[in-house]
């Protein structure tokens, strides 16, 4: 991977300390030794130019594993721009997105597949290559393309408002699948033009205005065709699944990763953890979303999922399911990333866990062995925080260095 322009080729980061997310240890004083874009060694003697950082505690590049950076943002109209922004439009908002996640310290992220008209161009693969390219800042992206889901599903837009059967009609290419020879061509479509992750849905949701969000969408033999196409090409398949019995049958068929997973019980989480299948819980949605002027019907299945929503978490954190974070963003606005970490803490999970959960853990659901800890070897994604982040959680919003790449895009 070549190094971002700009780049130096030997620098040095000094600061108060270092979290060993792996150990949980602390190293003081915090020495990173940097050449072009990977670390060449912790402590030691500096190389090149010296930034010193004063008080601040490194930690390694933190990750979103379900993003939209395509959606939300400034001048979004909410479901009026489904209808009225052009694929130019939303690329260019999504620059402005992808900037403030970068900002908050964030160098990689999943983006989760779009659900809006494009002509079946697939916008955060192009995203992701013009940030790789040097020509705008943001994270590292780790696109899928088009959600796929069938008529009526979760992730068909027409189920987020009362749209007239002609209006805003998306294709196979789009991802709009059904059956198990359709859902086969969505996913080889989706990977021929760029997707390194496919994102389906399963159950229905909570702003989906008709139907159960736990009720199943997608039968098991459409499930497991989809799966059989991501896995023979070496891609995993991510989910949105909230009820139990969803879930289950969304871990039967192979499915690799459980996004949101409100309302799984204690079988459901048996279950995964006898089968490896990840979980990103999503769970600061169940404080921050408003649906005060949504309608009574989506206003009552908020009701009934987000208390269960606070706490399933914990319950499949302390079963042994791996977890990554992830923040539905713009369900939790850009740039907004860390309230999902300080969310996971005040559920009860211990801080070091929750950080791994942004770190080494997403790390290993993307297969990335080059990034989530400061070591040797790795690239040199890097970010700075006031305070120790193990006694004090909050400090991960209040990000004031970050460098991706050996490249500095933040030092306050």
């Amino acid at each position: 991977m070549t190094p971002p322009k700009g780049t130096p080729p030997a620098r040095t980061l000094r600061a108060a300390g270092l979290l060993d997310v792996v150990t949980g240890e602390i190293i003081r004083p915090g020495i990173v030794r940097i050449e072009n874009d990977r670390i060449v060694g912790i402590g030691g003697e500096p190389v090149g130019e010296v930034l010193d950082l004063g008080d601040l505690i490194l930690l390694p590049g933190l990750m979103d594993m379900e993003v939209n950076l395509l959606m939300g943002g400034r001048g979004e109209t909410g479901l009026s721009s489904s209808v009225t922004d052009d694929p130019p439009l939303r690329v260019l908002r999504a620059v402005g997105n992808s900037r403030r996640t970068l900002r908050a310290g964030f160098t990689t992220v999943r983006n989760l597949g779009l659900f809006v008209k494009t002509g079946g161009y697939l916008l955060d693969v192009a995203l992701g290559k013009a940030i790789d390219a040097g020509w705008i800042d943001g994270p590292r992206i780790v696109p899928a393309g088009h959600a796929i889901t069938p008529t009526g599903g979760h992730l068909d837009p027409t189920m987020f408002s009362a749209f007239a059967p002609d209006v805003l009609k998306l294709t196979l290419e789009e991802g709009i699948a059904n059956g198990v020879d359709e859902v086969r061509k969505a996913v080889r479509y989706q990977i021929k033009h760029g997707a390194q992750v496919i994102k389906i849905c399963v159950s229905g949701g909570v702003m989906s205005l008709t139907g159960s969000p736990g009720a199943q969408h997608y039968s098991d033999e459409e499930l497991r065709a989809i799966v059989d196409e991501a896995h023979r090409r070496g891609l995993k398949v991510a989910a949105h699944t909230h009820g139990a019995e969803a879930v289950k049958h969304a871990v039967d068929a192979g499915i690799d990763c459980i996004e949101h997973g409100f309302l799984i019980d204690d079988e459901t989480i048996e279950l995964m953890v006898a089968e490896g299948t990840w979980l990103v819980p999503t769970t600061r949605l169940a404080d921050a979303m408003d649906v005060s002027k949504a309608a009574p019907a989506l206003q009552a299945k908020a009701a009934e999922m987000f208390p269960k929503a606070r706490t399933s978490v914990l319950a499949a954190y302390k079963a042994g399911v791996r977890i990554a974070v992830g923040t539905d963003a713009p369900a939790i606005p850009h740039g907004r990333n860390a309230d999902e970490i300080v969310a996971l803490v005040q559920r009860g999970i211990p801080p070091l866990d929750a950080l791994r959960a942004a770190t080494v853990n997403a790390a290993e659901l993307i297969d990335a062995d080059d990034r989530g800890r400061l070591a040797e070897g790795l690239l040199a994604d890097i970010i700075g925080v006031p305070g120790d982040p193990l006694q004090d959680i909050t400090v991960t919003q209040n990000v004031r260095f970050v460098m991706k790449g050996g490249k500095v895009y933040v030092q306050n």
